[in-house]
């Protein structure tokens, strides 16, 4: 997106981002917005769940838990200690905003056809090989334009604009736990809904905090094999599927996404090992999105996943019992519709972001009065 020339103020910005419909608005060259360098006092929050050790101050907020001296950096590149103390640099100055169609979190069974006020802050906790916004997630906020976005202004911003919802995207909202939280918390107050769309990658005790004040979730389950976890995001695998137990657990509205990556997560055995433990431990009706790869960041060189796979993928999904099945990332795909599981009749009809067709009654199938789990009002 090109923005005006006439660009000058915050205010300016919001508009210009809140009108683009499709991708992120990042901060555009001629903004005159907060320029890359040191973070400013007003963007430094002292950081939650952290510990002194005699090695440095540990952050707990993720499984990484990093131990650092005076002026080191987490691995996630946004939170720093300073005179002794654990501080975030990711607090009111996002680097991307927009307003999107929910369904592109995705979610289809949360208030479909709604819009959602959607930002992030600079950083990551993982390194993810196939990162699609890499140029925002594997950086800190010291190294990309951002604009003053508080807590406070994040709901108006969201009512203003008729967004039912904020969702906390792109990069990874657990960098920013503190800016999120308290942004999730203003928003409440304002009767607007929260979502994390979010690798997974926390530790328990913050997660129970932040479940709090979610509403929804999208959560990337990446491969369901631990080393081949290590070997594409520099994570693993069990702290995630613990977060999907809490997740469900808090009450908190949840979907997954697998995305098809060739090579690393396209093995018909770790689908079916992961839609065994899906079933097991209670998400059947949970709905899970499997995601085409396209060659991106340093899987540049890859092809895009097959069609073929991605169909193949979702009926063994169906056929160990998951619900709601869906393929994404693929125009056109009849595969993105919702269909009762208990009759078989489409309930939801979606061309893209669009919902050309809605039989739902309630909660229910406008065919058969069958449940259909989700959030739709």
């Amino acid at each position: 997106m090109k923005p005006q020339k006439s660009i000058r103020s915050r205010r300016d910005f919001i508009r210009v981002c809140l009108a683009s419909s499709a991708g992120i608005c990042s901060i555009p060259r001629s903004l005159n917005a907060t320029q890359s360098g040191p973070v400013p006092a007003k963007h430094m929050k002292e950081a939650r769940y952290s510990q002194q050790t005699p090695r440095g101050v540990a952050c707990l907020i993720c499984p990484n838990e990093c131990t650092l001296l005076e002026g080191e950096v987490s691995e996630c590149r946004n939170r720093i200690v300073v005179n002794g103390k654990l501080y975030t640099m990711a607090y009111g100055n996002p680097c991307a905003l927009n307003i999107d169609p929910v369904e592109k979190k995705p979610l289809y069974h949360f208030l479909p056809a709604s819009r959602s006020l959607s930002l992030a802050t600079a950083g990551c906790n993982l390194a993810c090989l196939n990162c699609q916004n890499w140029e925002i997630s594997q950086t800190g906020p010291d190294k990309t334009r951002n604009i003053e976005l508080m807590p406070d202004s994040i709901a108006a911003t969201a009512k203003a604009n008729d967004c039912l919802s904020v969702s906390y995207t792109y990069s990874e909202p657990v960098t920013f736990y503190e800016y999120v939280y308290d942004s999730a918390l203003a928003a409440r107050k304002e009767g607007i809904r929260n979502i994390i769309v979010s690798n997974g990658y926390i530790n328990r005790e913050p997660l129970v905090d932040l479940s709090r004040v979610i509403d929804a979730a999208n959560i990337d389950l990446k491969v369901f094999n631990e080393s081949t976890y290590l070997r594409l995001t520099g994570g693993k695998l069990k702290p995630v599927l613990d977060s999907l137990e809490t997740y469900l657990k808090a009450g908190v509205w949840l979907e997954i996404t697998n995305l098809v990556v060739p090579g690393y997560s396209d093995r018909e055995r770790e689908v079916t090992d992961m839609c065994r433990w899906l079933k097991g431990n209670g998400f059947a009706g949970v709905p899970l999105h499997f995601s085409r790869f396209h060659p991106q960041h340093k899987l540049d060189k890859l092809p895009p996943t097959p069609l073929a796979v991605l169909e193949r993928f979702a009926d063994i999904a169906t056929s160990e019992g998951i619900s709601f099945v869906y393929i994404g990332n693929v125009p056109g795909s009849d595969r993105s519709n919702t269909i009762c599981k208990v009759c078989g009749k489409e309930v939801i009809r979606r061309e893209g972001y669009t919902i050309t067709l809605n039989n739902l009654v309630d909660n229910r199938c406008g065919s058969c009065n069958s449940v259909v789990e989700g959030v739709w009002k």
